[in-house]
């Protein structure tokens, strides 16, 4: 169970909320204190913008790793292209906060891409959507197109995420529309990564969780949010102070482990 001093570090008091499993989250948490620009702060130049920022796979397969390897903090994101409670992460929550301390290196970004919501909802919109994402990667525009498709995400039961809708949301990324990203787009190129990702995103789940932790879920620094203080991830502000926090005192995060 992870320890009390969990809450103080989080600066939240959220008790008694479903996690988040795509489609439910947390109510909003408390703000949490600005901690400001942390004193120790890596002398380095920001990257301009994502199209500037390094990304690759990562040695397991289905990590998508976005930033600086030598940022001091870590977040991996577990989503569904599908989810909207991802997309509100990545639109008014936590994201936008994440993309400025990875332009600021202060933060990387890694992603765990999941496509379970087909089997739910029906359609293939999940399962195009990450084989899309995956084929991005091999342009070096995944963290520039993840952006766009969440700004452009369809209403859930709606199966939006078709291969014409894929490729003309892809011409709002300079330089991705080719040849080799059509042809992945439309021929499904990495189904066998969209399998293994999403095998990934169960085995996350642990023997409690068969069917995979939920999205969006984080972890930071491996240490995993857990599903009471899920809130954290939908109030920018707080999400912002609570990297600040974590990249001062890393330690104390750490020992907030489980």
């Amino acid at each position: 169970m992870m320890r009390r001093g969990f809450a103080a570090v989080v600066a939240v008091a959220v008790v008694g909320m479903p996690a988040a499993g795509c489609g439910g989250r947390d109510q909003s948490p408390h703000e949490a204190k600005d901690g400001g620009p942390a004193a120790t702060a890596r002398a380095v130049r920001a990257y301009a913008g994502l199209a500037d920022a390094p990304e690759r796979l990562g040695n397991d397969g289905t990590t998508i790793m976005v930033g600086d390897p030598a940022a001091p903090v870590t977040v991996h994101l577990y989503e569904d292209p599908r989810c909207p409670v991802c997309e509100e992460f990545e639109s008014t929550g936590g994201g936008p906060e994440l993309r400025a301390a990875t332009l600021r290196r202060e933060a990387k970004a890694q992603y765990t891409l999941a496509s379970f919501l087909d089997g739910r909802l029906g359609g293939a919109g999940s399962v195009k959507a990450v084989n899309a994402l995956r084929a991005a990667l091999d342009e070096g525009k995944f963290a520039e197109y993840h952006e766009v498709l969440y700004a452009n995400q369809p209403e859930e039961s709606v199966d939006g995420f078709t291969d014409a809708r894929l490729l003309e949301l892809a011409k709002r990324v300079p330089g991705l529309r080719g040849h080799a990203f059509d042809s992945a787009v439309r021929t499904m190129k990495y189904r066998s990564f969209v399998a293994l990702s999403e095998e990934a995103y169960e085995d996350a789940g642990g023997a409690q969780n068969p069917r995979g932790p939920g999205t969006p879920t984080a972890e930071i620094n491996d240490v995993r949010i857990p599903a009471q203080y899920n809130g954290v991830l939908f109030d920018r502000k707080t999400f912002g102070g609570l990297l600040t926090e974590i990249r001062k005192d890393p330690e104390t995060w750490r020992a907030m482990s489980p």
